[in-house]
């Protein structure tokens, strides 16, 4: 029996030690366990990130070469620490602060010990690195802004935090990822892919070479270029044109959904968020909760959308059949509903058809065509939901599923949104406000352009998109699909007149541009805010929207000007500037350039914290900016131009 049992302890440590050299040679083999052995150090070799281009192969954002400092707590011998705070420019505290972080993070995993050297720096710590053990330095690219433009749409990289490698273990501490615009949105095919190399080391944790000849190391694979719809000059010429004041201006090209400029004022220069000086940067804009440059007003901004709504409710009306084009509406200076009136500009007594409504911007034709929408079903409650539907086909009250970073929903109110507030009766007088775009109706600018370019298609829209090229791979088809509105063919065309009327006769007709056919919808939309608890009322908007040329529509617009005044005052010229300058390459409107580069908005924002009484202005002051002022602006359109 003993034998047997010896015999048995000889076969069971037998066993052990062929299962033992079975996992050191095989399964520790894997690279999955290489990750987290200790004996064999990772290097990353962190890829190019891809070059981004506009429309026209412009290069926006190239790369360049940044240091880091690295270090593995656990293998930091004694040093000289001032010497080494002296090279790299720190202070005793920092040093020390950064060593307790990482040495938090994990004493034996390498860590950012401090970022983005120049240069300059890394030549002269270069020579001395061997003095200080534990430290190394890790070569990578930082991002290099060719132009100053287009901060809102580019966006800009930083370094990840815990929760982003919580939810995506690619990311290791002191990497660095899109935060905001393209390059967020086309993160992982700007990124590349990370190469690695395991290096064995022995039993004084010295590095001896690759590990297993570097048999699991990999190279690292380049991000992939990418070509934006972004038209590099049109984006420039809005971002001058929109200095001193604030807002949101979207162009897009109605025959592909190609957002063409995508402008948000006030703006940043992108090459402050580059380098060291990045977190200050941000912090600083980040906290800058008046004129908020990180706030991107063309996506984010929600605002009523004003008489540009009433397009919507024209083509609402011919579709539901309750109008036709020639019926003509009687205005007498407003309309009145119960004991409520609602004013209008028109004259007294001007009959109105729907060309001329538009024209005229009308209210009492409006309201009328609206009322008679849901009052048709004979019941309120049905005739809102059917309204909404057909304004929800253009893309309103929703996210558009574009490829854009941020954006809001928007607002297009249904039988359900108004439960709350009448949960029993319902009568389309209480919502007489959405019939000139103004009570709960809320939109964004890339809503509203959208929402012209459907109607410069005649009935159909492409879902606005910042991606025109991806080289090796194909664009999303639901970029290049089109979506079809509820609204029949047919009764876009006296619309379309009926802005081209706006511009020929109406209340654009002094922002005309020679040889240019445009349509186009001015909005004057009421302002109010909250100072000290009380609901008080500020300088009106400025929207308008517009399409050009009108049989063979290029672009399509939006353009919101907080605190402008009347749509033609600011809005209306900026989008005649913005059509012309795509068009034509050049701008013939030299007075309406002049007026708006010399006139600024800047007093209408500091009234809300000024502490002193304001009236609302209705136009009669404008704040006019300095010569010299205008002459650098000038000098920036100057450089455009070449």
């Amino acid at each position: 029996m003993r034998q047997l049992l010896l015999f048995i302890s000889i076969i069971f440590v037998g066993l052990l030690f062929i299962a033992r050299l079975f996992y050191l040679q095989v399964y520790q083999g894997n690279t999955n366990n290489l990750y987290e052995d200790n004996a064999i150090r990772k290097v990353y070799d962190y890829p190019k990130r891809g070059f981004v281009y506009d429309r026209n192969g412009k290069l926006l954002v190239s790369n360049q070469p940044s240091y880091d400092v690295m270090v593995i707590p656990n293998e930091v011998k004694p040093l000289d620490t001032l010497e080494f705070c002296s090279l790299l420019k720190i202070t005793k505290d920092q040093f020390k602060n950064t060593y307790e972080k990482a040495w938090r993070y994990s004493p034996r995993l390498p860590y950012v010990f401090l970022p983005q050297l120049s240069k300059e720096d890394y030549a002269i710590l270069q020579e001395k690195m061997r003095k200080f053990e534990g430290f190394y330095i890790q070569k990578r690219s930082l991002r290099n802004y060719e132009t100053t433009i287009g901060a809102n749409v580019i966006g800009d990289i930083g370094e990840v935090n815990q929760r982003i490698i919580n939810n995506n273990p690619y990311y290791k501490m002191g990497d660095l990822i899109g935060m905001q615009g393209i390059e967020a949105s086309y993160e992982k095919t700007l990124r590349g892919v990370k190469g690695i190399k395991f290096i064995q080391k022995d039993r004084f944790n010295r590095d001896i070479g690759p590990y297993k000849d570097g048999k699991f190391d990999t190279l690292p694979e380049s991000g992939k270029d990418i070509k934006t719809t972004i038209d590099a000059t049109l984006q420039a010429y809005g971002e001058v044109l929109m200095q001193n004041k604030r807002g949101g201006i979207i162009a897009i090209e109605p025959a592909t959904g190609e957002i063409l400029s995508m402008v948000s004022a006030p703006t940043y220069n992108p090459n402050l968020l580059v380098g060291r000086d990045r977190s200050k940067n941000f912090t600083k804009l980040f906290r800058d909760t008046i004129a908020k440059p990180l706030f991107n007003r063309s996506l984010q901004g929600v605002y009523e959308p004003g008489s540009p709504f009433k397009l919507m409710n024209a083509l609402v009306a011919l579709q539901e059949g309750v109008i036709s084009t020639e019926e003509r509406i009687t205005c007498y200076t407003g309309y009145r509903y119960g004991n409520r009136f609602m004013k209008c500009h028109c004259r007294s007594g001007k009959q109105n058809n729907m060309i001329d409504g538009i024209q005229e911007s009308c209210n009492a034709y409006f309201a009328t065509i609206y009322r008679r929408i849901l009052d048709k079903p004979g019941d309120a409650s049905v005739g809102i939901d059917i309204w909404s539907d057909h304004v929800k086909s253009f893309g309103l009250g929703n996210f558009l599923n574009n490829d854009l970073y941020v954006g809001q929903k928007g607002r297009i109110p249904d039988r359900e949104y108004y439960r709350g507030i009448y949960p029993n009766t319902f009568y389309s007088t209480y919502t007489i406000s959405n019939s000139i775009g103004q009570g709960e109706v809320a939109t964004t600018p890339i809503q509203l352009a959208n929402m012209v370019a459907a109607i410069a298609n005649r009935g159909f829209y492409y879902t606005p998109h910042i991606i025109k090229e991806i080289k090796g791979e194909t664009i999303d088809p639901n970029f290049t699909t089109p979506k079809y509105t509820s609204i029949d063919k047919r009764h876009f065309e006296p619309v379309v007149e009926g802005m081209h009327n706006v511009y020929k006769n109406g209340t654009a007709k002094y922002v005309q541009v020679p040889e240019i056919e445009i349509c186009g919808k001015t909005g004057t939309v009421e302002n109010f805010v909250r100072i000290d608890g009380v609901r008080t009322q500020l300088t009106d908007h400025s929207i308008f929207v517009a399409f050009a040329p009108k049989d063979d529509p290029k672009i399509a617009i939006a353009v919101f000007v907080e605190n402008g005044y009347f749509g033609s005052r600011f809005a209306g010229k900026i989008a005649s500037l913005m059509i012309e300058k795509y068009i034509k390459g050049e701008t013939t409107r030299k007075d309406l350039e002049n007026w708006i580069l010399s006139h600024s908005l800047e007093n209408e924002y500091a009234k809300p914290y000024s502490g002193e009484p304001f009236k609302i202005n209705r136009g009669t002051t404008l704040q006019v900016i300095s010569q010299e002022e205008v002459n650098e602006l000038k000098k920036q359109l100057a450089k455009l131009d070449k």
